[in-house]
């Protein structure tokens, strides 16, 4: 039960540097500064719920995608681990990642529904954050997928009501206040990436000595 608590703890705190709530709620508020209480209000919760239901795929379909093409769980931890330090290392930069960030195109910038695309992806649901839940989900069995998927459900369900109290929570907090925490939040991905990488290696070389005759 300790394991399980860790395990869910990490997993959360995990994604929740990944997302960024908050600065999230401010780049949400500048998106949707044009509509009312009412469409905010929708396009936040289609965004989160097309954003859950990419991850949730990934963890229920993460080890048959491996089975698939072919692909190596050291190697998904490597891979993932360079692609959550690079994000967090952008963010320890106080700017965001290209990997999680979006630049409207002049076709886009007539499209009124940005629910899907910027939003979910690749802004809630990019590469850093579906190489998070696979990695997570993939470690272990059926526990460790219902864990990945609950975590980010409850992450999903904090940014929903950020975005629905987004101006208050900007006004409160102020730009300084936003930077301090997407850099805090950058330092906790560098090392979560870290990790990856060197639990990557390791399982690399176990899996190396036990296909070396």
């Amino acid at each position: 039960m300790h394991d399980l608590a860790t395990t869910a703890v990490t997993v959360f705190m995990g994604f929740f540097a990944m997302m960024n709530p908050i600065a999230n709620t401010a780049v949400f508020v500048g998106m949707t500064g044009e509509e009312t209480e009412q469409q905010r209000k929708k396009t936040a919760f289609k965004a989160l719920m097309t954003a859950f239901i990419i991850i949730a795929a990934f963890c229920l379909l993460g080890k048959g995608i491996f089975e698939v093409f072919g692909i190596t769980l050291p190697a998904l931890r490597l891979s993932g681990g360079i692609l959550v330090f690079l994000v967090g290392y952008h963010m320890l930069q106080g700017s965001s990642s290209k990997l999680h960030s979006h630049t409207p195109s002049s076709d886009e910038a007539e499209d009124k529904d940005i629910a899907i695309s910027p939003l979910a992806l690749p802004i809630l649901a990019g590469p850093g954050t579906i190489a998070t839940a696979m990695n997570y989900s993939a470690a272990g069995g059926v526990l460790n997928i219902l864990v990945t998927i609950a975590a980010f459900a409850l992450l999903c369900l904090i940014t929903f009501v950020c975005f629905l109290f987004g101006p208050k929570i900007i006004d409160k907090i102020g730009e300084s206040g936003i930077n301090i925490t997407t850099r805090l939040m950058g330092l906790i991905l560098t090392v979560i990436g870290m990790q990856m990488l060197i639990q990557g290696v390791h399982d690399a070389y176990e899996l190396f000595q036990s296909t070396t005759p």
